[in-house]
């Protein structure tokens, strides 16, 4: 009977935190998409065109790993069902479960690569240009870093903690699931 417990406690766990990573990521999801389209809306409006598409890897690679991120979310809603298979009379073998899990970790590692490389782009090109400032120069001349440009970074940043987030819950996973039964 202990086993019985210890699984309902299992399902019950992995429910929760299935749970918390989905709206997690879903939050942060919200917050890269709106400014990714904040970003795009601003950089078409920018009279300096020409210095926006110095960012354009960096963006590319941030809205892969927003794609992955998509592809993460789907795989939390898998899981969050995978808790309520576990608790019910048809529960999944740990194959079965082990599985569904490991498709999103491999997804939150390929977003984190996506977002790490696009974070290298924009932090390179961002550098570059702090480098052509002259010392003492007078703010809103074309050299200076907008705030455009910081809102691309931010929104790799989000994404890439999206991710993190998501590997995090997706070992604890796999913890709990290999040492449950």
């Amino acid at each position: 009977m202990a086993d019985r417990l210890d699984l309902q406690m299992l399902a019950l766990g992995l429910r929760r935190m299935a749970w918390i990573r989905f709206w997690i990521q879903t939050a942060l999801g919200i917050v890269v998409m709106g400014l990714l389209t904040f970003n795009n809306i601003g950089g078409r409006l920018s009279r300096e065109t020409n210095r926006a598409l110095g960012l354009s890897p960096g963006l590319s690679l941030t809205t892969l790993a927003f794609l992955v991120l998509l592809f993460s979310l789907w795989q939390g809603w898998l899981v969050v069902g995978l808790g309520r298979a576990l608790g019910s009379n048809a529960r999944p073998s740990r194959g079965e479960a082990s599985r569904t899990i490991k498709r999103g970790l491999l997804a939150d590692l390929i977003g984190l690569i996506f977002a790490v490389l696009g974070y290298q782009a924009l932090a390179g090109i961002l550098f570059f240009q702090a480098s052509q400032q002259t010392p003492g120069q007078v703010l809103g001349r074309q050299e200076s870093i907008t705030s455009l440009e910081m809102l691309s970074v931010l929104s790799n940043t989000q994404v890439l903690f999206a991710h993190l987030i998501g590997l995090l819950f997706s070992l604890w996973f796999l913890q709990r699931i290999y040492r449950a039964r």
